[in-house]
């Protein structure tokens, strides 16, 4: 490997550091401007708000393109290519990752939303809608175990990325109930939240429901078991042929040991030629 390409994977997460961190002081910029825009006690909740909506946006999108990442009808897909779909399913959670943190921040930091670092850290610790609240803490937790394990994937945890991978869509679910019931905007944005919540059910079902080359595989070994081996067919055969009194010709290398025409063979000191 040339020294060119070792370089790419440092460069790569170099570059995405320096993306997250040139987001995360956008969003510090915009949110402090904001702020001295709105003034008064709500314009904490609203920009915690709509950063909380804007990382939901982003989950979706996240998980609706992991989805098609291991869809078996993905491997007709021309464009835009594995790599590419990769690398924006990547990206989406780099920024998902940024939205959510501007949202744990900006309510934890709200005196009026009466969330607090305790309530946006841990379960059951917030005085505003404990339990709502509480589904948008595991969430987010279980999001960067999800993300930490697929970042060092066959270096520090091995396979260990696929299994919590496979489950990680799971907190959408979460995601969704958090936005529904401890919005303060649910009125609003109810045909918003079942629309979205329907699409992603719906690409689940045709990846879960899809025949892929797995399955295909797993058909085939259950017709070749049905099916006789060719050693019992002949044996099966043989049997047969003993019953009628017929002796059929074999093909590797007994046809011509079983049909050929026998010899005299001479008996020494036994007499004349037999």
């Amino acid at each position: 490997m040339s020294r060119a390409q070792e370089s790419r994977p440092v460069l790569l997460s170099a570059a995405t550091a320096v993306l997250v961190l040139a987001t995360a002081a956008s969003l510090a910029a915009a949110g402090s401007l904001v702020l001295d825009a709105a003034g008064g006690r709500m314009a904490h909740w609203v920009l915690g708000r709509a950063a909380g909506l804007t990382s939901y946006v982003l989950l979706l999108l996240l998980v609706g393109t992991g989805i098609v990442l291991a869809h078996p009808w993905a491997r007709h897909l021309r464009h835009p290519s594995a790599r590419t779909r990769l690398a924006l399913h990547a990206g989406l959670a780099t920024f998902t990752l940024a939205f959510t943190v501007l949202h744990v921040v900006v309510l934890a930091t709200d005196p009026w939303a009466k969330v607090g670092w305790m309530g946006a850290l841990l379960p059951m610790a917030a005085v505003y809608r404990p339990v709502p609240v509480s589904l948008g803490v595991i969430a987010a937790w279980a999001g960067l175990v999800t993300g930490l394990t697929a970042r060092f994937a066959g270096r520090l945890l091995g396979r260990l990325w696929w299994p919590v991978h496979k489950v990680a869509a799971g907190l959408l679910v979460l995601v969704w109930a958090h936005s529904v019931l401890a919005g303060s905007d649910v009125a609003a944005l109810r045909g918003f939240y079942v629309g979205t919540g329907c699409a992603v059910v719906a690409l689940a079902v045709t990846r879960y429901a899809a025949r892929t080359p797995a399955d295909e595989v797993g058909e085939l070994a259950r017709d070749l078991q049905r099916v006789p081996s060719p050693a019992v067919a002949d044996d099966a055969a043989w049997s047969d042929d003993a019953l009628t009194g017929l002796r059929p010709e074999r093909q590797s290398g007994r046809a011509g040991r079983d049909t050929a025409p026998t010899r005299p063979i001479p008996v020494v000191g036994r007499g004349p030629w037999r």
